[in-house]
């Protein structure tokens, strides 16, 4: 079995009841290091399955549509396409990939606030109309290019206790709103909703009211233009937590329930991304190369003694230019996770890593506490499924991680008894005996 990120023709291997993912990890290694050490994911599909369940059990009838930047890999999208998410794509091949899969126009928004003029007019091909705006710059790129988009209204969000400034540097203010409405009118293009984007790292949930009361101002704005507008968009920012989901529903459904009521008419919708795909995804790394430095500078002529422990610096084949490239943009802070099994009294040492590329920025953790290691072992990150699997750097030329997907079969279960199977997904499934131990027979291959 192999899965390539570029590489449609997948399979998901679906684990008897006595198998783990764990064993999975464990086997996967066992064949790449007969093999040759490549840097691999095992994407657990099921979790996908489990978190669209939590999603219509707290925020239905809030709609979800999927940022496919997020995680543009085929079975990630197979899946969330058969479930019946709809898809946030911020580019031409993001659009073709979620068509690809039979997914109506009417379920793809345009997301992207810096819009190119030949993907607008591929998207006014196609018959994707729904997209964001948040400039009259944008607005009137968009009805030279695609005279029948339909505009959500981006606005901006403020968050002073972010530590990010990214919701200030997209998005309109209010006072533009009446503006870009006028520009609308004059140009006719139809303004059919709002939407606004709150950061995961922000922790004041008040910020949603304000948010959902600008949006509830713009709604009444446009009114006295005409427009009819049915759409808002509460965007991303969710985390995968569920106790956050709930904490943010608890906050907004008062405000939903009295600013845009069922009888309304408008359609409140969101943009989970990394609340899908984050803890569906474990990916498996190996140590290239090994330094070893005293852990403080030395003055000229003194020895190193006894008591000065080593700090070692590892390298490793996957870095800031493939599946850590949220390093370069986030405060991400990858744990992680020794393979090899060591005692438990075992000194651990100081111990930074480092992706292949030997780049000043290509460092993946500055500091952390690690056992000694050896060139050849492997280290496992946890929750690598957001932002890691879109189109990444050829820096290098290292080759890209395979991909593994997985479901067990009560998950599988679940989606049969749901209904929501479809005849291509199911011949991309697979038998994996609960005997995938090392050395046996039956243990699956990483072989096509």
């Amino acid at each position: 079995m192999k899965g390539f990120l570029e590489d449609a023709n997948y399979s998901i291997g679906l684990l008897d009841e006595g198998a783990t993912l764990a064993d999975v990890i464990d086997n996967c290694i066992y064949e790449h290091t007969q093999t040759g050490k490549r840097a691999f994911y095992v994407g657990d599909l099921g979790k996908l399955v489990k978190k669209n369940t939590q999603w219509q059990n707290v925020m239905a009838p809030i709609k979800p549509f999927y940022p496919v930047k997020c995680n543009s890999t085929p079975g990630v999208l197979e899946i969330l396409g058969t479930l019946g998410i709809g898809f946030a794509c911020s580019n031409k091949s993001e659009m073709v990939l979620v068509q690809d899969l039979g997914i109506s126009p009417e379920n793809i928004i345009y997301t992207n606030p810096c819009k190119q003029a030949s993907q607008i007019k591929y998207a006014a091909k196609t018959g994707i109309n729904i997209m964001t705006c948040d400039s009259d710059i944008e607005l009137k790129k968009i009805a030279r290019s695609h005279p029948n988009a339909k505009l959500l209204l981006h606005i901006a969000t403020e968050d002073i206790t972010a530590d990010e400034e990214m919701n200030m540097k997209f998005g309109t203010t209010l006072k533009n709103c009446r503006h870009l409405m006028e520009c609308a009118k004059e140009f006719g293009i139809q303004i059919v909703g709002v939407k606004f984007h709150i950061s995961s790292t922000c922790k004041d949930l008040q910020t949603y009211i304000h948010a959902i009361s600008d949006a509830r101002c713009v709604f009444d704005m446009a009114e006295e233009f005409g427009f009819k507008m049915n759409i808002l968009d509460i965007g991303g920012g969710f985390t995968g937590s569920e106790l956050q989901l709930e904490e943010v529903h608890h906050v907004i459904r008062p405000l939903l329930d009295v600013y845009f009521p069922e009888e309304s008419g408008v359609n409140v919708i969101a943009e989970p991304g990394c609340y899908y795909v984050s803890s569906a995804f474990t990916l498996a790394v190996n140590v290239i190369a090994k330094k070893t430095e005293c852990d403080k500078l030395l003055p000229s002529g003194v020895e190193q003694t006894k008591d000065d422990e080593p700090v070692f610096t590892y390298y490793i084949n996957d870095g800031v230019y493939g599946s850590f490239a949220s390093k370069l943009s986030e405060k991400l802070n990858p744990t992680p996770e020794v393979h090899k099994k060591y005692k438990e009294d075992e000194p651990l040492f100081t111990s930074s890593l480092w992706g292949p590329s030997c780049d000043e920025l290509d460092q993946i953790v500055e500091n952390c506490l690690l056992p000694e290691l050896s060139v050849g072992d492997w280290l496992i990150f946890a929750n690598m499924g957001s932002g890691t699997l879109g189109e990444q750097s050829t820096f290098n030329d290292y080759q890209r991680p395979l991909i593994y997907y997985m479901m067990s079969f009560s998950d599988w279960d679940e989606m049969q008894d749901a209904g929501i199977t479809s005849d291509t997904l199911m011949k991309n499934f697979f038998f994996v005996p609960s005997c995938i131990q090392l050395g046996s027979e039956d243990r699956f291959s990483t072989a096509a």
